[in-house]
């Protein structure tokens, strides 16, 4: 264990400081040096992945990038992150470093320090490589609730849709499908600080649309904020490759997890300045403003449909590609 902390962690994830008493200190815990003003936002979140390595990213990049969008959502500046590993025996030591190396570039990305974490390892046999298990304090100037949606509001994704879990279900070799597609997996933090600084109160409420895609998001939000939100489905931004492979395997695009957008809220005033800030940054370029807040069904969401038709667009029954997030 020693030698694990001393050669392989260490050197990748304690060279920023959080406070007085770091993670290289090796102590029992680690000392937060924390800022004077604003709210902390608190999150936790745990990650099984297969196949670990996948087109795009891994698991290291995906338990960074997902705690850290977890903060973002909320308008929170992701400040610390704990990293705890449970391993299976056999796990090869070159992999372990490939993962490290990916989950603190993502950290990188955002200029967040690791604080504290803890390891285990199950005998072969018991667990499937490797679980990570990270949480996450970032600092906010007043938190982003994701029922916050207001009548009139207009929503906006910040890119294609399906990406991430498309390509790990590719990936699995399970229907010896060849494809290029990539999993969009990274923090999303710079990308939305720019809309949190320019739009301010027009900010109403984001979300992003992990396990169950955009249709359990957006319902998520719709039932909380108890309002209707409105989606023309021609507007949703979706790849023709994630198209084609979800058509092939009877899969909606829109159920399926994605780890590099936001759901973003805002004023139907600064829509079309939203938009422009997104597209802004590389992760942004393919934002789209897809949809409108109303009171017309409480708690649900209805779909456009581009054959020119409306429907319920429901919350997920179950999760179509189990394991990716």
């Amino acid at each position: 264990m020693d030698q694990l902390l001393s050669r392989l962690v260490f050197p990748r994830l304690a060279g920023r400081a959080s406070g007085r008493i770091p993670l290289s200190a090796g102590d029992d815990g680690a000392t937060l040096d924390l800022p004077r003003d604003g709210e902390l936002v608190f999150t936790t979140d745990s990650h099984v992945v297969k196949p670990i390595f996948f087109p795009g990213g891994d698991i290291g990049r995906l338990a960074a990038s997902g705690t850290l969008n977890d903060l973002a959502v909320m308008g929170a500046r992701p400040f610390a992150i704990s990293l705890a590993a449970v391993i299976e025996e056999g796990f090869p030591i070159a992999d372990l470093e490939r993962l490290l190396d990916s989950f603190a570039a993502a950290l990188d990305d955002v200029g967040a320090a690791v604080a504290c974490g803890d390891t285990k390892v199950m005998p072969a046999g018991d667990l499937d490589g490797i679980l990570l298990t990270t949480s996450g304090i970032g600092v906010a100037r007043r938190a982003i609730s994701d029922a916050a949606l207001r009548i009139g509001d207009r929503v906006l994704v910040t890119g294609t849709l399906g990406d991430h879990g498309m390509a790990l279900l590719a990936a699995r070799g399970e229907f010896h499908l060849t494809t290029l597609l990539r999993s969009d997996v990274a923090p999303i933090w710079p990308m939305l600080a720019p809309l949190l600084d320019e739009l301010g109160d027009a900010m109403h409420a984001m979300k992003d649309p992990t396990r169950g895609g955009l249709a359990a998001a957006l319902n998520e939000m719709a039932r909380k904020s108890r309002t209707c939100i409105e989606v023309i489905e021609a507007d949703i931004p979706i790849r023709p490759e994630v198209l084609g492979l979800s058509e092939l395997l009877g899969i909606s695009p829109l159920e399926v997890a994605n780890e590099g957008k936001a759901i973003v809220v805002v004023d139907a005033r600064a829509a079309d300045d939203a938009l422009r800030i997104l597209k802004r940054h590389p992760l942004g370029a393919s934002a789209a403003i897809i949809g409108t807040v109303s009171e017309e069904y409480p708690g649900h969401v209805v779909l456009a449909t581009e054959v020119g038709g409306r429907r319920f667009l429901d919350m997920p029954l179950g999760d179509p590609v189990p394991r990716i997030c």
